[in-house]
């Protein structure tokens, strides 16, 4: 592999500079052929862990007084959406953290209070429709309305006694461009592969605590219990370890998240995040920038990373892991130099395309970071979005069906194969696709190897 650590220092994957990828017409004409991997799995009962038929009855007492009360709550248009989650399997889809499904979690938030000026009605309606629907999922933040701008200076500027900073402070709130593309895609691919786990999130993030425990396997860190409790010290997020091979950590977004809740709760415009996206996306960017997200600044600190935007692959295959507690391993494609400059690939284009459709098969989505170049192939900027299905054009082309929260389309997007495979920069893949093909650092040694340049460089 090539030296990661200067690979991934180079540039961020976010949208600083708006760059996003554009439809070629090969890919934007071909047909509606059958899709791989399809949107959802089947679903477990919750009494077991074999995977059995999805249920779409209310087959007790309890459930049918949830569902009818939940019902009170929601409009004409939500109420649909319920239904259509009760028929498809989803609404008794209990592949949760805590075997909760997500007709109990909607309840919860029904009925029990949510955070400071967060409604019930409102956190309900958005988290229903993204678990029907989580193409609608966007990073784009939206201003600040004159009510909430005294409020938000305020506190960005808490505790500065520099004035020359507190000014900078004022003009730091006014996010044009979003770096949050990790945190969306990772909100996507919670919502859309695990719809229970999203409900109890939102839930809990909503809810007066503005947090969610969660139990993971040591295991899906590290290979050694050790490696993994040094990563999570890194990262520096909440946890109690139990044993040498679980712990539960607890995620919160960061704490002006509540107040860019606050303003898309009551002024949210049309492309605009729900309230929703603004806490999954604040606590996802915590997770991944060592607890240093400033929401209202979309910038964050931390050790890992020289940029004070978005989050680096590093970072970004931490967050993964922890919130889905799979083993993720981010594997590099491209090779690049000091410089950042683009000089090559660590592996042919047939081997990174065996490697997606693999897992793309297993059930998996691929989150995907993709670069742009110059003229002089450096690298200008990173993005990331989500391969989410593969299909042929009737000329045989293969064509990668891909999720963008950032193009302001709530639908998938397509790319044929020549036209994405040389962007990739990496991807989160499970380690057994790539073991026999590519020699890949493992997440904790990269971590300190990262961590110790970072040191040497500040020195």
């Amino acid at each position: 592999m090539v030296d990661s650590v200067k690979n991934i220092q180079q540039y961020n994957y976010n949208t600083v500079a708006n760059v996003k990828l554009n439809n070629v017409n090969d890919a934007a004409k071909v047909s509606a052929a059958p899709v791989s991997n399809p949107v959802r799995n089947i679903i477990p009962f919750c009494s077991s862990d074999m995977v059995v038929n999805k249920r779409t009855e209310l087959s007790s007492q309890e459930e049918k007084q949830k569902y009818t009360e939940l019902l009170k709550f929601v409009d004409k248009n939500t109420k649909k959406q319920l239904e259509m989650l009760l028929k498809s399997g989803i609404l008794l889809n209990c592949e949760s953290n805590d075997r909760s499904t997500v007709l109990d979690n909607l309840y919860k938030m029904a009925i029990t209070p949510r955070a400071e000026g967060l409604s019930n009605e409102g956190m309900l309606r958005d988290t229903i429709a993204v678990i029907s629907y989580p193409f609608i999922i966007t990073q784009q933040f939206g201003d600040i309305p004159q009510r909430y701008r005294q409020k938000a200076l305020a506190a960005n500027t808490d505790g500065e006694t520099n004035l020359v900073q507190r000014f900078r402070d004022q003009n730091e709130i006014d996010v044009e461009h979003s770096g949050t593309c990790v945190a969306a895609s990772i909100e996507f691919n919670l919502a859309e592969k695990m719809p229970a786990e999203f409900a109890r999130f939102a839930e809990g993030l909503s809810s007066p605590s503005m947090s969610v425990q969660k139990e993971i396997k040591l295991r899906n860190l590290a290979d050694h219990a050790l490696d993994a409790i040094w990563l999570l010290n890194a990262f520096e997020i909440p946890f109690e370890a139990h044993n040498f091979d679980s712990a539960t950590l607890t995620f919160a977004p960061d704490k002006n998240a509540i107040i860019r809740a606050q303003i898309q709760t009551t002024d949210k415009d049309p492309l605009e995040r729900s309230p929703l996206d603004v806490l999954m996306q604040s606590t996802f960017m915590q997770v991944g920038s060592q607890q240093s997200y400033n929401t209202l600044t979309d910038r964050r600190l931390g050790k890992f990373n020289q940029n004070d935007k978005g989050l680096i692959e590093f970072e970004k295959t931490f967050t993964e892991s922890v919130v889905e507690d799979k083993s993720k391993l981010s594997v590099t494609y491209q090779t690049v130099d000091e410089n950042a400059r683009l000089i090559g690939y660590e592996t042919d284009f047939d081997t990174m395309k065996r490697h997606i459709l693999t897992a793309l098969d297993m059930g998996e989505n691929v989150i995907i970071g993709y670069t742009q170049v110059d003229q002089n192939n450096i690298i200008i900027n990173g993005h990331e979005i989500t391969i989410i299905g593969h299909k042929r054009s009737p000329e045989g082309k293969l064509i990668f069906i891909c999720n963008d929260t950032d193009d302001n389309i709530s639908k998938p997007v397509e790319y044929t194969e020549d036209y994405l495979l040389p962007k990739i920069h990496h991807a989160a893949l499970p380690e057994s696709i790539v073991a026999d093909d590519l020699t890949v650092t493992p997440n904790w040694v990269e971590g300190l190897n990262i961590y110790k340049e970072m040191k040497d460089k500040a020195a």
